[in-house]
C-alpha cells in the first residue's frame, strides 16, 4: 500500500503545471536557454548612480562610486533611490532625509548639475545620474553637508516679530489682527523651507559665504519687512543696508531656478533695495 502511495505522489508531481515547467526548462535547447533569459533581462530597467563618498575618518580623497539597481523594484524618486542604495547594497552611505514630501528640505542636494530635493526630484531617464552634495559647502560626510553658517546667517536677519508698542486692546495674549490684503504681501515669502538650494546655487555666495547673506537669510528678511504687524521695519532695513550683506546679490538669479518650492528670492530682494533710502 505504501509502494502505491509513493506512485501516485510521484505521477501528481510529474503532472503539475510547476512540474512540467521545471522539466522544460531543464531540457531546454541553447537558443531556447538564451530566450529565456533574454526575457528575464527585459524584465529589469537597469539604472547607474554615481555618487560622492566621502568619509572623514578616511584620509582618502573624495570619489565618486558607481551604483546600479533595477528601477523596476524602486520608487520614482531620486531619494526612493538612496535609500534602495542604502538598504540593499551599501549601508554607509550617508544623506539626510526626513519627511518625503518637500516639506522639511533635508534631503537636498545636487542631481545631475542642478539643486533640487531628492524627494521631489524623478529619476531621470539618462542611463547614468550623479548625485552630489550642495555646492561650495562644507562636506561632513557625503552627502551631508555642514549648515551653520546658512542656519547663523538666517538667525542674524531676527526671523520673529517684533513690536514696540503693546497689543491692541483685547488682544491681549492672542493673535495680532491683519487684514487679507496684508496677509496677502507674504505670499511668496512664507512658503521657504530653509533647504539652501537658492543660496548653493548663487556665485555670489560662493565668493563671499561669510559676508553676504545669500537668497535665503534675505528673503526672510523682506518677509519680516513686509509683514504689517511687525514694527521694526526701518531697524531690519538698515541692518541689511550693506555693501556685502545686501549688494552682493547681482540678480544673477540662479536662486529662482534651484528654488524646490518655485519661489523667487531675487525678487524679493530687489524689493529690499528699493526700499533703502
Amino acid at each position: 500500500m505504501a509502494t502505491s502511495l509513493v506512485r501516485r505522489g510521484i505521477s501528481r508531481l510529474q503532472t503539475s503545471p510547476a512540474a512540467t515547467l521545471l522539466l522544460s526548462r531543464a531540457h531546454a535547447s541553447g537558443p531556447q536557454a538564451q530566450q529565456s533569459e533574454s526575457a528575464a533581462s527585459s524584465s529589469q530597467n537597469l539604472k547607474n548612480f554615481q555618487i560622492y563618498r566621502w568619509n572623514p575618518d578616511n584620509p582618502a580623497k573624495p570619489e565618486l562610486r558607481n551604483y546600479q539597481i533595477n528601477l523596476k523594484e524602486c520608487g520614482p524618486m531620486v531619494l526612493d533611490a538612496l535609500i534602495k542604495i542604502k538598504n540593499e547594497i551599501d549601508p554607509s552611505l550617508t544623506f539626510r532625509r526626513s519627511c518625503r514630501e518637500g516639506i522639511c528640505g533635508s534631503c537636498a542636494m545636487n542631481i545631475d548639475g542642478c539643486n533640487g530635493l531628492a524627494c521631489l526630484t524623478k529619476i531621470p531617464s539618462e542611463e547614468t545620474t550623479m548625485v552630489t552634495p550642495l555646492p561650495h559647502m562644507f562636506v561632513i560626510k557625503d552627502l551631508v553637508v555642514d549648515m551653520t553658517n546658512f542656519y547663523n546667517q538666517y538667525k542674524s536677519i531676527e526671523p520673529w516679530l517684533k513690536r514696540k508698542s503693546p497689543a491692541p486692546s483685547g488682544w491681549e495674549g492672542k493673535e495680532i489682527p491683519q487684514s487679507k490684503k496684508d496677509r496677502q504681501k507674504l505670499d511668496g515669502m512664507y512658503e521657504c523651507i530653509l533647504c539652501a538650494c537658492c543660496s548653493t546655487s548663487c556665485p555670489s555666495y560662493w565668493w563671499n559665504p561669510e559676508s553676504y547673506l545669500g537668497p535665503a537669510a534675505l528673503l526672510h528678511a523682506n518677509r519680516w519687512i513686509m509683514d504689517s504687524r511687525d514694527e521694526y521695519t526701518q531697524e531690519r532695513l538698515d541692518a541689511v543696508n550693506d555693501e556685502f550683506k545686501l549688494y552682493r546679490c547681482h540678480t544673477i538669479l540662479n536662486c529662482a531656478r534651484a528654488c524646490p518650492k518655485g519661489l523667487n528670492p531675487g525678487q524679493q530682494i530687489q524689493n529690499i533695495k528699493s526700499l533703502q533710502t
